[in-house]
């Protein structure tokens, strides 16, 4: 059964519009609550299950907290509530409290329109496929009030008030201990999304010289001309304020974006390939490469194999990318939009320990981000997005066919294809790549055309 409200990373959508409603949201806690209490142990069926609820800055947050909380509470769930913060804090404090679920409002990079949820379970790792189906199973026709806490089972909300000092602290201590960052300007854009007080601290009590941006939301500013989608701002400011490097973060700080000193951007690709290499020299890299998906770059590819190293390719979405990284024991691996874990500190990926670590090589290594961030000449490559009324038109034979033609032309010069639907949006995403430039430019506009006109000739 394809999920219908879980996507590629939760539930996504505008708010107050299904299936981001007080009413869906509140089945979706009472499903997951049950699910945590069919999985407690019958010597513990006594004690209070302990959920998590972080947030980013969007205005619909307190409605969907106040649904989430609403719904966890009725099943005899206690309720930690943490406010904004960042989604990899939200993962480590679930484990840090020893709950058994943590639970992130979140749309990340998307406009503030729209919110979304994402749920960890204890281990602070996403939930599974099979375990989303089930919850999603329930939020359709389960009655709920057979459930329903009673004779004093009602569960309590409290709030953590000591939970970005703990995820500071936990953030700092993956930077090396002999390392500062004294005398290193660096621009931050946090989106005025999470990490808008968090980040800041951290560079700063590092020793960094911060100029921050985008760290004022109002709840309706978030990802708005900023952050890791839209760095033409920090590139700017980088350049104006002579700063050595820039880092761009988005509305949850999952992910980011580098900027070297002379205004450029640095995709995540050329951030894997930095880390992947200097892991490996100091000997910490595990399984003999990285993990990454099918979006990445060939250059990326080509650079690990020229180091002995290997990169495994994943579907699109960080969690098959965590998922074969505990599978085959990988350590470290990412996208090419800027997600990047690291397992031997976290679950999830984290931007802002990213970043630290990118921040460890340039000062161990002393050269200029210009010159350290351009690991590998990029393949030439080109994504477009292709907005539907529905995604269903690539399962039409006549869609199908062109895809077929189209990837046949580009495999026969050694490039490849890949199209597919958004797991967030109603889009259709066609990227391609190959040393011939021309036809892969060629290549996705004529099926961004085909595709966009509802693939007519079917």
């Amino acid at each position: 059964m394809a999920n219908k409200l879980f996507g590629t990373d939760g539930i996504r959508g505008t708010a107050n519009r299904e299936p981001m409603t007080p009413a869906t949201i509140l089945r979706v806690a009472m499903a997951a609550a049950i699910h945590v209490r069919r999985q407690q142990p019958t010597e513990g069926a006594q004690r209070h299950p302990l959920v998590v609820i972080a947030k980013d800055t969007r205005l619909s947050g307190y409605m969907v907290e106040g649904a989430l909380e609403s719904g966890f509470v009725a099943m005899g769930m206690n309720v930690r509530l943490v406010g904004p913060l960042p989604t990899p804090a939200l993962a480590m404090l679930t484990r840090s409290l020893r709950a058994d679920m943590g639970v992130m409002i979140s749309a990340s990079h998307n406009p503030y329109e729209d919110n979304g949820i994402k749920i960890f379970g204890a281990d602070g790792y996403k939930l599974s496929d099979e375990t989303e189906r089930a919850i999603e199973a329930m939020v359709a026709d389960y009655d709920f009030n057979q459930d329903l806490a009673t004779d004093g089972r009602m569960g309590q909300a409290q709030r953590v008030d000591d939970a970005s000092g703990r995820y500071v602290e936990y953030v700092k201590a993956t930077f090396p201990r002999h390392l500062r960052l004294d005398g290193l300007r660096v621009v931050l854009d946090c989106a005025h999304g999470a990490a808008y007080r968090v980040a800041p601290q951290v560079l700063w009590e590092l020793g960094a010289d911060v100029v921050p941006m985008a760290v004022n939301p109002d709840g309706m500013n978030i990802n708005r001309n900023c952050g890791a989608t839209a760095p033409a701002a920090l590139c700017e400011a980088v350049v104006t304020h002579g700063a050595d490097i820039g880092i761009a973060l988005d509305g949850d700080a999952d992910r980011l974006i580098l900027v070297d000193e002379k205004g450029r951007v640095i995709d995540g690709d050329q951030i894997m390939a930095l880390v992947a290499t200097a892991l490996a020299k100091s000997g910490q890299l595990k399984g003999g490469g990285a993990v990454a998906t099918v979006m990445s770059n060939l250059g990326l590819e080509r650079h690990l194999e020229q180091n002995g190293l290997r990169l495994v390719r994943t579907p699109v979405g960080d969690r098959h990318v965590m998922e074969r990284m505990r599978k085959d024991g990988f350590n470290f691996g990412g996208e090419q939009s800027g997600h990047l874990i690291f397992t031997d500190h976290g679950t999830t990926g984290d931007g802002l320990m990213a970043a630290l670590q990118v921040l460890a090589v340039l000062r161990e290594s002393g050269e200029k981000a210009s010159k350290l961030l351009r690991v590998f000449p990029p393949v030439p490559q080109k994504l477009r997005n292709v907005r539907v009324a529905s995604t269903a038109v690539l399962q039409t034979a006549s869609a199908q066919e062109a895809i077929r033609q189209a990837e046949d032309a580009l495999c026969a010069q050694g490039g490849r294809l890949l199209v597919r639907a958004s797991g967030t949006e109603p889009l259709i995403r066609v990227m391609a790549e190959g040393d011939n430039a021309a036809l892969v430019e060629e290549t996705v506009s004529a099926l961004c055309l085909y595709l966009g006109q509802g693939a007519k000739a079917a």
